[in-house]
C-alpha cells in the first residue's frame, strides 16, 4: 500500500478525503441534530440537475452542482420552513425533478463522454489539483459561518421557538444550515457519490454521539470519524480493487455496528 502514496492520484484522493471529511463532520452534526437528513438527501439527488447541466453548457461540474444545490436548499427551505406537513412530498418533488433535469440535459449534451457512475457512487481517485483547491476553499468557508455563527446556529438546532423570542432569525439560520448542507453534498459527491452521500454524513454523527455532549464537541467527532472511514476505505478499495464510495461507506456501517455491539 504505501508504495501507491508515490502516485499523484493516490495522494489527491488522500487529501480530498481529509476535506471532504472535515466538511461532513461540522455538517452532518448539523443534520442529525436538526433532523433534516431527508431534506439534505433531497438537495444531493437535486443537485444531479447541475450536474447534467454542467456537462451540457461544459462548465466544472462541481461548480454547476454548487450553484444548483444552493438554489435547491433555498427553495426547500422557504416551502418547508412553515409548512412542514407536506415536506415528504415537496422532497420528493424536488428530488425526482432534479434527477429528471439532470438526466434530460445528459441526454442532449452531443457526444459527451462523461462516467456518470463517478457521480452517482463516487470516484475519489479521480479529485484533481482545482477539485482539491475547491475543496479547501469549502472547507474554510463551512468553519469560518459556523464559527461566527455558533451560538445562534446552535439555538436555531435544538429550541427554534426559543431562539426566536431571543430576536435570532430563525428562517435565516434554517436557510443558512440547508445551504451549509447543500454545499458539503456537493463536497462529499466525488468521495461517496450522491446515492452515499448521505451515510457518510449521518453515520459518524450518529457514532460522535456517543462520546459528545455538546455540539461542538461532536463535530469534532464526527469529522474525525469521517476521516477514519474515508481513508480505511481508501485502502480496502486499493487493495482489492473495488469502489472506493462503497468502501468508505461499508466501512463505517461496520464499525458503527461494531461499537453498538460492544456497548451493549
Amino acid at each position: 500500500m504505501f508504495e501507491a502514496l508515490q502516485y499523484d492520484f493516490i495522494q489527491n484522493a488522500i487529501i480530498a478525503g481529509v476535506l471532504i471529511s472535515i466538511a461532513a463532520g461540522i455538517i452532518g452534526s448539523l443534520v442529525v441534530v436538526n433532523k433534516i437528513t431527508f431534506l439534505t438527501g433531497g438537495i444531493a439527488h437535486s443537485s444531479y440537475g447541475g450536474i447534467g447541466l454542467a456537462i451540457y453548457l461544459g462548465i466544472p461540474v462541481l461548480f454547476g452542482a454548487t450553484v444548483f444545490a444552493i438554489i435547491t436548499a433555498i427553495i426547500i427551505a422557504i416551502l418547508t420552513i412553515n409548512d412542514k406537513k407536506r415536506i415528504d412530498s415537496i422532497i420528493g418533488m424536488m428530488w425526482a425533478s432534479g434527477m429528471a433535469i439532470g438526466i434530460i440535459f445528459v441526454d442532449l449534451t452531443p457526444g459527451y463522454n462523461v462516467d456518470l457512475m463517478s457521480y452517482l457512487f463516487g470516484s475519489i481517485i479521480a479529485v484533481s489539483s482545482d477539485d482539491i483547491t475547491y475543496l479547501l476553499l469549502l472547507d474554510l468557508f463551512i468553519i469560518s459561518v459556523v464559527s461566527i455563527f455558533y451560538k445562534q446556529i446552535l439555538a436555531v438546532s435544538y429550541d427554534s421557538e426559543f431562539a426566536s423570542l431571543r430576536g435570532i432569525n430563525v428562517k435565516f439560520f434554517y436557510t443558512l444550515i440547508l445551504i451549509l448542507a447543500g454545499l458539503c453534498v456537493v463536497a462529499a459527491i466525488k468521495a461517496v457519490g450522491l446515492i452515499l452521500v448521505i451515510a457518510l454524513l449521518t453515520i459518524p454523527t450518529y457514532l460522535a454521539e456517543t462520546f459528545a455532549n455538546k455540539l461542538s464537541k461532536m463535530m469534532f467527532i464526527s469529522a474525525l470519524l469521517a476521516t477514519l472511514f474515508t481513508l480505511l476505505g481508501l485502502v480496502i478499495s486499493y487493495l482489492y480493487d473495488i469502489s472506493s464510495g462503497a468502501s468508505i461507506i461499508i466501512v463505517a456501517v461496520a464499525i458503527l455496528v461494531i461499537v453498538k455491539l460492544i456497548k451493549r
